[in-house]
């Protein structure tokens, strides 16, 4: 998509692959952009909606083929013709024939007959799945004039992995799939990223479960840093910050590393970096809570985005996860955590609050026995 040099090869800025099928080279994503731009004529990457007679001419050129001869092939694939029911009656999406000829309607007759056979609660289920997040922002304008993204900007989409990855997983699953402007700074995604770890509340409570504290680790802990190609960019918004790349960067003094570089991450844009796309980078906060990162799409905002820059970095993809359930009732999500318990069933134990306070404490709320008792946050709530 960029443009080639005088010599006829592309130039340093273009992604050019260098592992098949893995990562490219690495790009400075500002320069990208540039390019992107100077070789692609407006009206490609502009807001303006086509009138569809100039639609069809441009199509008709590419096809090579008359536009009268366009015409008759888009009245005849129309969708209007694609009808299994009399003029005359209603369409309900959701109704399919009794015998339809359709292959797809065939098979949508199947589904829905075997869907009647199943026996389950749907109570509390997601009405939407997890890649249905991006089309809910499709096209989605801001009130607030000043909140549309320019024209020409880039988008890079990022996915978070899981910090930990559990020994039933084969394979590396991605948590989050974050879509982040290029203008923006890089403590936006920092702040964008969820992760259990940022909502944990440390320390023992077992003689007062009712004096848990109010702010969680986000809140106490706030030193993070992202890696890119060598460089660490710290968080250090606030005073209570610190530089958690400093062991490892002294540790690679003492080994064959080559020097590592900082940079404050509130300085940063994304179009200052530069990167491999599907390459693995790093991102580390709560100390030693670690995740990987891919950078696995950069492109130009089209009209369908999301043109609300107050929504970015945008959410479109979750992964969903199981929750962790109370040991005695196996009903409500679990809030509690003990060690040392010699009612459990095992320890560590997972409650949920009712059963937590029902076992291990009197009508008063005096401790029955001693045991060690944490306050647990599953994984779940971001469900």
């Amino acid at each position: 998509m960029a443009a080639s040099n005088a010599d006829g090869t592309l130039g340093e800025h273009v992604p050019r692959y260098e592992s098949n099928d893995l990562n490219s080279q690495v790009i400075h994503i500002g320069s990208f952009r540039n390019s992107w731009l100077e070789t692609l004529p407006p009206d490609l990457y502009s807001y303006e909606i086509k009138s569809e007679e100039i639609e069809i001419a441009q199509l008709a050129e590419v096809l090579q083929i008359p536009t009268e001869t366009l015409n008759e092939l888009k009245d005849i694939c129309s969708v209007d013709s694609l009808k299994s029911h009399p003029d005359d009656q209603p369409v309900d999406s959701n109704v399919v024939p009794p015998n339809p000829d359709l292959a797809c309607l065939r098979l949508r007759k199947k589904r829905q007959d075997y869907k009647k056979t199943l026996v389950r609660d749907l109570v509390g289920r997601h009405d939407t799945y997890s890649n249905e997040m991006e089309s809910v922002h499709m096209g989605l304008m801001p009130e607030d004039s000043t909140s549309v993204v320019p024209e020409g900007e880039i988008i890079l989409s990022f996915n978070i992995v899981y910090p930990i990855l559990f020994e039933r997983f084969k394979h590396v699953r991605a948590h989050q799939t974050m879509q982040v402007l290029g203008s923006q700074n890089l403590t936006e995604l920092r702040d964008a990223i969820c992760c259990v770890s940022d909502l944990q509340v440390f320390g023992e409570f077992s003689n007062m479960p009712d004096a848990t504290p109010q702010y969680i680790s986000k809140d106490h802990y706030k030193s993070a840093f992202f890696y890119f190609e060598g460089v660490f960019y710290n968080d250090t918004r606030y005073p209570e910050c610190r530089d958690i790349s400093e062991t490892t960067r002294e540790w690679a003094k003492t080994r064959d590393f080559p020097e590592f570089k900082t940079a404050k991450m509130e300085d940063m844009t994304f179009y200052d970096l530069r990167m491999k796309i599907g390459y693995p980078y790093f991102y580390c906060h709560q100390g030693d809570c670690e995740h990987v990162m891919v950078l696995t799409d950069i492109r130009l905002i089209h009209p369908d985005d999301c043109r609300d820059r107050t929504l970015y970095p945008l959410l479109s993809h979750k992964h969903r996860v199981m929750t962790r359930k109370c040991c005695v009732c196996h009903l409500y999500i679990s809030r509690w955590i003990t060690t040392n318990d010699r009612l459990a069933p095992m320890d560590p134990c997972l409650f949920c609050d009712k059963c937590f306070r029902m076992l291990h404490y009197d009508a008063q709320g005096n401790k029955l026995y001693d045991f060690q008792a944490y306050v647990y946050v599953d994984p779940g709530v971001f469900n």
